[in-house]
């Protein structure tokens, strides 16, 4: 693969492992709100949307979720990850590449702010990079599949997106990333990556062997 100019991170399951957890608290409060789901199932279903979108969804399928579940979620959410969230691994080594190599790199995820510090604040190292360059779909008013986003994070780089690559799990983030009309990675951690490739992002398995696709 050609070098980018600058690298671009989805946030969720890309650098912090966060996504487990959350997928279990929507199972056990869809449970108690009437609407039986399997993790597996939310996951396939609603990866890479945002909570409001995912809770109007959820109500169409028969959860009784309440006005003000947004809000009440989150709040126990984050409570549940400031317990402790890792580090996506290779995430570490893969920044002091970057960094060695002069190559810049932001986040953007459909996630809020508030949540990325609370994740993200775990590691102080990595957050420290980050600074400044932390972007939230929720903040912007447009998430994925919007690629506003990742043309806001691209923009603050100071880069064409064209120079640009995104770092993306969820077929949502690849579809912003193409329609921002930037190259997408995608990380299949868990499975094939059929719903990546079909959006159009080169599927890889394990954070050690991005550094080689970005030309590090």
């Amino acid at each position: 693969m050609r070098r980018f100019d600058a690298v671009l991170f989805d946030c969720d399951g890309v650098l912090v492992d966060s996504e487990p957890v959350t997928f279990e608290m929507l199972a056990e409060d869809f449970s108690r709100h009437g609407l039986s789901m399997t993790v597996a199932d939310i996951a396939r279903e609603f990866f890479g949307g945002t909570m409001r979108d995912l809770w109007l969804r959820a109500r169409a399928m028969g959860a009784r979720l309440p006005d003000d579940w947004v809000e009440t979620f989150y709040e126990r959410l984050y409570a549940r990850l400031a317990q402790g969230t890792a580090l996506v691994p290779g995430v570490a080594r893969l920044l002091d590449l970057l960094d060695s190599a002069g190559i810049p790199y932001a986040v953007g995820s459909n996630g809020s702010e508030r949540k990325m510090q609370v994740t993200l604040g775990q590691h102080p190292q990595v957050l420290a990079r980050l600074q400044g360059r932390l972007f939230s779909g929720q903040t912007l008013g447009k998430p994925k599949p919007a690629p506003d986003l990742y043309l806001h994070a691209a923009a603050a780089l100071g880069h064409p997106p064209e120079r640009c690559v995104v770092v993306e799990d969820s077929p949502t983030g690849a579809r912003a990333a193409r329609a921002a009309g930037m190259a997408c990675l995608g990380f299949a951690a868990h499975d094939d990556g059929a719903r990546l490739a079909a959006e159009g992002a080169r599927v890889f398995h394990a954070m050690a062997d991005l550094p080689a696709l970005l030309g590090l």
